[in-house]
């Protein structure tokens, strides 16, 4: 970080930080948020601070906006890249609110040549290089630890994005491998997508086989909301992600929650 940005981002914090009691109030009411350590709840807050005065929120189709839920969406953001780089989110700058689901229109193009239409009700969409879209309804539920977080999914999406299209292969730190990388996913992917089609109930959604892209999100879900359900069922993959995150959330969790 050079002199200028150092300024800019001590200045933007003396005059936009997140007031303490306002953010441990936040903090209370997302329950994935609560393991975390003081030094990690400083740049927590630092992080969101800095997020809610660098994107633009906006209200679609008669959402009403208020601070409580760009806080909501920003903490939650930012625990993805609590670790990572301040401009992991980086290239784009709006996130845009619905009340509740929202309705997409979709053109797809088969390998014949033939434009297909569809429908899809959404409570979350990101778009590479453009806005990020969320429904506030399913906001309100996110944090809690189920392993289902519209925010964190979303922004997940972001982070795979950061070098190009999403497929579930975001840019790798140095001393990660690739090939590890694509093994482990591969292989989970291919266990889930079997688990799925032969009729078996999974705990892990089963919209993540719908492509790596999603696959990757989703478990990125369950990584930060239940990290013993994926520790148990894929280890592999959740060191993977502990590599990536730079974080190890099942040594944030009191004993008697993965008993």
């Amino acid at each position: 970080m050079n002199v200028l940005s150092r300024w800019w981002r001590a200045r933007t914090l003396r005059r936009h930080a997140i007031p303490q009691d306002v953010f441990d109030t936040a903090l209370a009411r997302l329950p994935i948020l609560r393991g975390l350590d003081i030094s990690e709840r400083t740049r927590l807050r630092e992080a969101a601070s800095l997020f809610i005065h660098r994107k633009a929120f906006s209200a679609a189709g008669g959402a009403e906006v208020d601070d409580a839920i760009q806080l909501t969406i920003a903490l939650q953001a930012c625990l993805l890249t609590l670790n990572l780089g301040e401009d992991s989110y980086r290239g784009w700058s709006e996130i845009i609110l619905y009340p509740d689901e929202f309705l997409r229109h979709r053109e797809e193009m088969d390998e014949a040549g033939v434009v297909h239409h569809s429908r899809d009700i959404l409570a979350g969409e990101s778009w590479h290089g453009g806005p990020l879209v969320l429904s506030i309804a399913d906001v309100t539920y996110s944090g809690q630890p189920d392993g289902v977080n519209v925010v964190l999914h979303e922004f997940a999406h972001k982070l795979d994005m950061l070098n190009g299209d999403a497929n579930g292969f975001p840019p790798l730190h140095r001393g990660m491998d690739a090939a590890s990388w694509a093994r482990d996913f591969s292989a989970a992917y291919a266990d889930l997508c079997a688990r799925v089609d032969a009729g078996v109930n999974t705990e892990i959604d089963p919209y993540a086989t719908t492509d790596p892209a999603e696959f990757f999100a989703v478990l990125t879900e369950v990584f930060f909301e239940t990290p013993h359900q994926l520790n148990t069922e894929y280890p592999d993959v959740y060191r993977q992600l502990q590599q990536f995150y730079r974080q190890h959330p099942l040594m944030r969790q009191e004993p008697h929650e993965h008993a």
